[in-house]
């Protein structure tokens, strides 16, 4: 077989393949070239998801008829001129090749003028060869039209998608370049329809109100963190908001969108216990480094950068999120709720529910105001109505195990306690620190039960809050878990459990022993396929044990190498699940003022440990809205 040299034009289309992959290549090239001529007002226009048609015009420097030749050479680039131009890069684009390559699978039409130029100039490119090219009057700036993209190449066009699809994939970049420079106002027609108009007024904030709403924008966290030559600026929005993908976290790098599985896992640890497994929040970072400490040379697209100490801003991205999550100080309960019309916005949640519990004769709502003449008239009756709010709220071991057997772990149970003889109303929780008036920690009234399932409380400014009770328990329990640095309070069985497993779970207990005892759970080896359960956390029950351990050992059968942190959430989640007050538990409101104070205590009050909302908001013109008082 005889070697020989390619011909411009093969070459060209060779080179276009790793450039132009689909519309979205071609729009994300000319408008970062739109971009680095300064331009602030940028309008692409599409037509079938920019497979036909494709057009950006921008009010940039433009170019005089001599560039306009040149920049439809390969490797023609006025952004770099030798190697080391490669570590000090402040544009976009520097490689040369995106017009030529473009050109090169279309019919390519650029028009351009500079600002002291009288007339442009307009070029046209048919598949890589010039057809004309001549000086014409048009606007300051450059405009670029790209039609029938791959009409040369019929093999790459077979392997676009749909056009809606297509159309999706530019929509989403034009999102996230809006959001990664908010000084300039981009416009997005998709067949003959705006479907994206940016303010260009330097507010990131108010990009975000544009392209998502105010439903989004008013559920935001702002983000700013400073660590020697590392910044990171942006928004969050509460765990309660996620959707199933990533598709609308942008991750901007010294101006650049890129994607970085060092940030993306910063951001997922950040949010740990927040979120199930499926479900990602909306992010927007923008992230400024020494340029010295990164390497953007490393994709074709330019979507991937390489970074010198990814340790360090691992740390820094994990901590600037974490402080934006934990609530300030002037925050309230009602600040975490998650107002009703976002629901598109969450997605379903998977884990795993305990089953409902049916009690005898459940009303639909109930409010019941257990008061100190209730309890004196009704003495019988008012102690089992105490033991039946201690079993349902401090769901630990039976009351004779724990008189006779376990009082060296009572004060470490900090779930809730009532006072044998509550005065007019006011109840008084009991902490390992200190005690708490419910009625001024919490600014959400409870006002009964739905369905012995959620809690009904009122806003301190209207409005109607739907709590779940076993989500907001959940969370109370995981944080009163993790605030525990030593091995968390216990209980002895006094008949140790033994359990048949297999050899996989053979391998977790050995390999986890010794974490797995810190979190309450004294586990050994008992012979070839058992194991020996000693101890337990002391809130939960000891007839749950068994199932309790085994779902720890299933579900860290399903991590893959899971690190410290993953094991100890797994076990406290699971934890926490059990011994929380299930649905099917009539509470008095004593009890679910106990829980809002409680839950308005805790760390990261949004949602369960498994990524459900704890609290659902109906606003006031919500409601009105729904009883069509209001249009």
């Amino acid at each position: 077989m005889t070697i020989h040299i390619l011909d411009d034009v093969t070459v060209d289309k060779i080179a276009a393949g790793e450039v132009v992959e689909r519309p979205a290549s071609v729009i994300k090239e000319l408008v970062e070239n739109s971009i680095d001529a300064q331009a602030d007002k940028i309008e692409i226009e599409i037509m079938a998801g920019g497979t036909s048609f494709m057009r950006v015009t921008d009010n940039g420097i433009g170019m005089d008829n001599k560039n306009a030749r040149l920049c439809i050479l390969r490797h023609a680039t006025s952004k770099i001129q030798q190697v080391d131009d490669l570590m000090e890069i402040n544009t976009l684009g520097f490689r040369g090749e995106a017009l030529p390559s473009i050109a090169a699978v279309s019919r390519f039409c650029l028009m351009t003028r500079p600002k002291d130029a009288d007339l442009g100039t307009v070029i046209k490119v048919n598949g890589g060869r010039t057809d004309e090219i001549e000086d014409v009057g048009c606007n300051i700036g450059t405009t670029i039209k790209v039609e029938d993209l791959f009409f040369n190449v019929p093999a790459r066009k077979k392997f676009l998608k749909t056009t809606t699809t297509e159309a999706n994939k530019i929509n989403d970049f034009i999102i996230k370049l809006a959001f990664s420079k908010p000084h300039i106002a981009f416009k997005l027609i998709n067949n003959n329809k705006m479907t994206i108009t940016t303010p260009g007024n330097n507010s990131l904030y108010d990009a975000i109100e544009c392209i998502y709403g105010a439903k989004v924008s008013e559920e935001l966290l702002p983000v700013e963190y400073i660590d020697e030559d590392i910044k990171i600026t942006g928004f969050i929005t509460k765990p309660a908001i996620i959707r199933s993908s990533r598709s609308w976290q942008t991750l901007i790098v010294n101006g650049r969108i890129i994607t970085s599985r060092v940030i993306y896992k910063a951001i997922d640890n950040a949010y740990h216990s927040l979120l199930p497994k499926s479900g990602y929040p909306f992010v927007v970072l923008n992230i400024e480094l020494d340029k010295r400490t990164i390497d953007i040379n490393v994709h074709p697209q330019k979507a991937e950068v390489k970074f010198e100490d990814e340790s360090r801003l691992f740390k820094a991205v994990y901590t600037a999120i974490l402080e934006a999550i934990k609530p300030s100080n002037n925050q309230q309960l009602s600040d975490f709720a998650v107002p009703i019309a976002d629901k598109a916005l969450h997605i379903e949640e998977k884990p795993s529910i305990p089953p409902k519990i049916t009690p005898k004769q459940t009303p639909l709502f109930t409010a019941n105001h257990s008061t100190s003449s209730e309890f004196s008239s009704k003495p019988k009756q008012s102690m089992q109505d105490f033991h039946k709010a201690q079993e349902i709220l401090h769901p630990s071991i039976t009351t004779s195990t724990k008189e006779n057997t376990f009082n060296q772990v009572k004060e470490d149970k900090a779930s809730f306690d009532f006072s044998a003889e509550p005065d007019n109303n006011t109840p008084q929780m009991k902490s390992n620190s200190c005690e708490v008036d419910v009625k001024e920690a919490s600014n959400l009234i409870p006002i009964g039960q739905i369905d012995a399932c959620f809690i009904v409380a009122q806003g301190p400014n209207g409005g109607m809050y739907i709590i779940d009770q076993h989500a907001a328990h959940e969370r109370i329990l995981y944080d009163k878990f993790a605030k525990q640095t030593d091995k968390i309070a216990v209980q002895p069985l006094l008949v140790h459990l033994f359990l048949d497993v297999g050899s996989q779970e053979i391998d977790l207990v050995e390999k986890y022993q010794q974490t797995l005892y810190e979190l309450g759970f004294n586990v050994e080896l008992a012979g070839q396929n058992q194991i020996r359960l000693k101890e337990i956390p002391a809130d939960i029950k000891e007839s749950d044990a068994e199932s309790i351990f085994r779902e720890i050992l299933h579900s860290l059968m399903q991590l893959h190498a899971p690190t410290p942190q993953e094991i100890r959430h797994s076990c406290l989640a699971m934890t926490a699940c059990k011994a929380a007050i299930k649905a099917g538990d009539i509470l008095n409101i004593t009890q679910m003022k106990i829980i809002l104070n409680e839950l308005a205590h805790t760390t990261l009050p949004y949602t369960c440990p498994h990524g459900r909302p704890t609290i659902i908001k109906f606003s006031t013109y919500d409601l009105e809205k729904m009883f069509k008082r209001v249009q």
